[in-house]
């Protein structure tokens, strides 16, 4: 294999015992610690040790489901977990350099809410957070809230005037609601802290701004109580399976995780995303795209399709996922990633099967494997996340040029 000159973007999603259902019934699975910190901060060393750009942990309003439109009734199945937000910020004072971004669902919740949460674990990471953002289309979310109803529409409802129409509605909601989140975050200018104690002068009042939002979901006037985060904007990403979501990346975020399942439609889901750029002014700006990939890694051929063989044998059908599930060695999975860069992807974001192996898998079989074809970096580079994604510190919006 030819070495890479292009070094590829990794991370990885947390989710409970891993995203197979099974997965905690495994004999090094750790059930019982899956609301500690301590499983939470081990997995996030691992994934440091892998020098990782960054980790995802997932949340929801909402129990884990194996329906994709409401709860179930299971009870073998891995059901509730911490929050993201709150879990990342135990443990970023643990980590050093890996970029940490909880997911948030911004549908029912409130934009300031989540600026200030984001922006105060910037501070407490120095520089490491981000948040993927996640709609809710879930009626029994909804009631959670008692807000607003929701029609509950199967998935292939969602290509019905019907479904398009809520699909339009909540990500132009969540659209407007990372716009909200970024003007906080630029309503303190970065010098507004003064600390003068000779003059008792703690902020300069005149370099602190109202923001004024007003649209059709969110009416917030600012500043926020939180000062400028360190990266100035902390990354914003989303998982993207369509095109109302990939317009949503294209015009809001910094990085979006696909789910592409063949090499043509990963180039095609690069090409729709930098068109929607262009239609969305950002044609020169930096957003990464990566594909997210279930992983079943082993050291030896044949193990890692035993391993799912026999975790798929505990469920009542063969698992499946929105993304591509792939099952080898490590080097096999080079192989595919390297083929999979060619179409434009600027990264990856693995879904370890199962937790703590496969993530260990990634962090010390294939990391190790793409370092020896030149395809990853041999140390960490940067000291903030925007850093590591080569992504500007951008200017103040509401600063004097």
């Amino acid at each position: 294999m030819s070495r890479s000159t292009t070094p590829l973007h990794l991370a990885v999603a947390l989710d409970g015992a891993g995203w197979h259902p099974a997965a905690w019934r495994e004999a090094d699975a750790r059930p019982a610690e899956l609301f500690t910190a301590r499983y939470w901060a081990d997995l996030a060393a691992e994934a440091e040790r892998g020098l990782l750009d960054l980790l995802t942990i997932e949340d929801s309003l909402g129990l884990q489901s194996s329906l994709p439109t409401g709860p179930d009734e299971r009870t073998d199945q891995v059901r509730g977990r911490l929050d993201a937000v709150l879990t990342a910020a135990r443990i970023a004072p643990l980590t050093r350099h890996i970029g940490l971004l909880p997911v948030a669902v911004v549908t029912h919740t409130e934009p300031f809410h989540l600026s200030k949460a984001i922006a105060t674990l910037d501070y407490v990471s120095t520089g490491r957070a981000g948040v993927q953002v996640r709609v809710s289309a879930r009626p029994d979310e909804a009631a959670h809230f008692g807000r607003r109803t929701l029609p509950g529409l199967s998935l292939d409802a969602l290509d019905t005037p019907d479904g398009r129409a809520l699909l339009a509605e909540l990500f132009g909601e969540a659209a407007d609601y990372v716009e909200v989140v970024r003007r906080l975050w630029d309503s303190w200018e970065d010098d507004a802290e003064i600390r003068d104690v000779a003059t008792g002068r703690f902020i300069d009042r005149d370099k602190l701004h109202y923001i004024d939002f007003e649209g059709p979901h969110f009416s917030v006037k600012g500043p926020s109580i939180t000062p400028r985060p360190p990266q100035g904007q902390p990354l914003v990403a989303a998982l993207a399976h369509r095109t109302e979501p990939f317009r949503l990346v294209a015009s809001s975020a910094d990085l979006g995780f696909t789910t592409p399942h063949g090499i043509g439609q990963a180039a095609a889901v690069v090409g729709e995303i930098r068109q929607a750029q262009e239609e969305a002014g950002r044609g020169g700006q930096t957003v990464h795209v990566f594909a997210d990939l279930v992983v079943f890694l082993d050291e030896e051929p044949g193990r890692a399709a035993e391993r799912r063989a026999r975790l798929d044998a505990e469920l009542d059908a063969p698992y499946a996922s929105d993304a591509l599930v792939f099952t080898g060695t490590a080097a096999e999975l080079a192989d595919l990633l390297l083929e999979f860069a060619a179409t434009g992807l600027t990264g990856f974001r693995l879904r370890p099967a199962t937790l703590p192996y496969d993530l260990a898998r990634v962090s010390r079989d294939l990391v190790p494997e793409l370092q020896r074809r030149g395809a990853f970096r041999e140390s960490y580079q940067a000291d903030t996340l925007r850093g590591l994604l080569g992504l500007p510190r951008p200017a103040n919006r509401y600063a004097p040029a």
